[in-house]
């Protein structure tokens, strides 16, 4: 037999090339399961037949993460069921993938630009374990630069250009050291409410706010502690104001030429 021979029809070579077969389709299998972690086992009700929830190879084992500042375990996956809310909306054609239509009113029903996630009821923490985004009578050691307009006490103007209320504070992010939202008292009286920086521009002594009109503020939801904002409050308050953008009027639906 010739040098690196096992035997007549196998050598060094070609095991090692079956061996490298093996681990490379090994690792794929396992890179393909260990990205489940997140979104797994997937729920349609638009396929038919249904597809596998588990997708191919199967689920991989749940893991334990620690949450910093005690906050408690994290298992990934997490088995599936923790979001069965019912949607609020029909399928255009009838196909899978198909856009949907809305049923109710798509801002409060968290529908398209207006979705938001389940995520956590407690508030983003900083390394220090305390609530990362806070109103500045909170966060007594920031301040407004004095060459940037301070919007504390100035009207704030929906789309329409109706006045639907003023700020009476800044919310600020400790860790990225920068205002978050601005906290509005509503005309009409009522809990204040929180307006993302993002959807608001500051111009001329006064707050504009084109995601939305006058009589969509009564419905931006409020945050549970006068002064801290829980994770989920965050997407459930920007999905509502990203949702304004498409479904604040009809004008806005439908395509742009």
């Amino acid at each position: 037999m010739e040098t690196g021979a096992i035997t007549g029809y196998i050598d060094v070579a070609q095991l090692t090339l079956y061996l490298f077969w093996l681990f490379f389709f090994s690792l794929v299998v396992y890179l393909h399961r260990e990205s489940k972690r997140e979104g797994y086992p997937t729920v349609s009700h638009e396929r038919l037949p249904p597809m596998n929830p588990e997708g191919l190879w199967g689920m991989p084992k749940p893991k334990v993460f620690l949450l910093p500042n005690g906050g408690g375990e994290r298992h990934a996956p997490t088995g599936g069921g923790s979001d069965e809310r019912p949607v609020a909306g029909v399928s255009y054609d009838g196909g899978a993938g198909s856009p949907l239509v809305p049923t109710g009113d798509p801002m409060v029903d968290g529908l398209g630009p207006a979705a938001w996630a389940m995520r956590s009821t407690e508030p983003d923490l900083a390394t220090d374990g305390r609530a990362k985004i806070v109103p500045l009578r909170v966060a007594a050691d920031f301040n407004i630069a004095a060459e940037d307009d301070d919007p504390r006490g100035m009207p704030v103007v929906a789309a329409c250009g109706t006045e639907v209320g003023k700020v009476t504070e800044c919310w600020v992010d400790r860790a990225e050291s920068l205002v978050r939202y601005l906290e509005v008292e509503p005309a009409g009286g009522g809990s204040r409410l929180l307006v993302p920086v993002p959807f608001s521009t500051i111009s001329g002594g006064r707050v504009r706010v084109v995601s939305l009109f006058a009589p969509h503020f009564a419905k931006v939801p409020r945050t549970a502690h006068p002064d801290q904002v829980s994770l989920r409050e965050e997407d459930q308050i920007s999905g509502f104001f990203g949702g304004g953008h498409l479904y604040g009027s009809p004008e806005r639906l439908g395509p742009l030429v």
